[in-house]
């Protein structure tokens, strides 16, 4: 955890009374992704476990198929330089990914993504235990500032990531996942931020059939869900949720009304 956090000084003010302190701070750096020899992206991410991140990256967006098409990951400090088995992979616009969001998630266009492809279902206290599991971040409580992103395995595995974007995060925990050969279309993600549409579809993409989180959810994310089989369900807390798209996925719950 100290690699993820720096202390400065600060002026601390209660009731008006001000003093000189400290306060631990989430670091941010800018990496840059080379993949064959060519810019892919630049991104700004937190400074541990880059090898993940990069791996989950590449997958999400498509410029590998499985863990095999890649043939190496070197880390120079800032740089990252990857080669794939295939040295003409596609790789689409430069993408600058800022810790606040990134992602093209305006321009989504529902014909062109995958469909989930799982009969993958988990009952309600499985949701509510596993947001407390993942979502229990020492690292939030002493900084305030940080995403956690985890997947649920059917068998009770859990893989965990904190950065401080949210995408980011998702980015690190597939990649793990990856890595340890893990079946992505027989777990479900939790965040502790808002669902978007580009976690939506980074989801789709590694065929994670139900994405949680104990915030809020966009309509783009809903409208997209529903089309493509993939679960949304949001504001879990205090043993409460809304499932927002296909509920069929959750013990017990009934489907829409026609």
């Amino acid at each position: 955890m100290t690699d993820m956090l720096r202390v400065f000084p600060c002026i601390k003010g209660d009731n008006g009374v001000f003093t000189e302190g400290t306060h631990p701070v989430i670091v941010e750096m800018a990496i840059t992704v080379n993949v064959n020899g060519r810019h892919a992206m630049s991104a700004m991410t937190s400074p541990v476990d880059l090898e993940e991140f990069v791996t989950g990256y590449l997958y999400t967006e498509q410029i590998i198929k499985s863990l095999a098409d890649i043939e190496s990951i070197r880390i120079d400090k800032d740089i990252v330089s990857v080669l794939t088995k295939n040295p003409f992979a596609v790789i689409g616009p430069k993408k600058i990914i800022l810790s606040g969001c990134g992602g093209d998630s305006s321009f989504l266009d529902v014909k062109r993504l995958p469909k989930i492809d799982s009969d993958f279902r988990i009952a309600p206290e499985q949701i509510l235990d596993g947001v407390k599991e993942v979502l229990d971040s020492e690292l939030h409580r002493v900084t305030g500032g940080i995403h956690t992103v985890g997947l649920v395995f059917a068998d009770g595995g859990v893989n965990r990531a904190d950065d401080i974007g949210r995408h980011n995060a998702l980015d690190r925990v597939v990649g793990r996942a990856l890595r340890q050969g893990r079946d992505l279309s027989r777990s479900f993600a939790i965040l502790s931020g808002r669902i978007s549409s580009e976690m939506v579809r980074k989801c789709l993409i590694a065929n994670i059939p139900i994405i949680v989180s104990r915030g809020a959810t966009t309509s783009l994310s809903v409208e997209v869900a529903g089309k493509t089989g993939l679960t949304v369900v949001g504001f879990v807390r205090s043993g409460k949720m809304n499932i927002y798209a296909n509920p069929g996925r959750i013990e017990g719950a009934p489907e829409f009304s026609a």
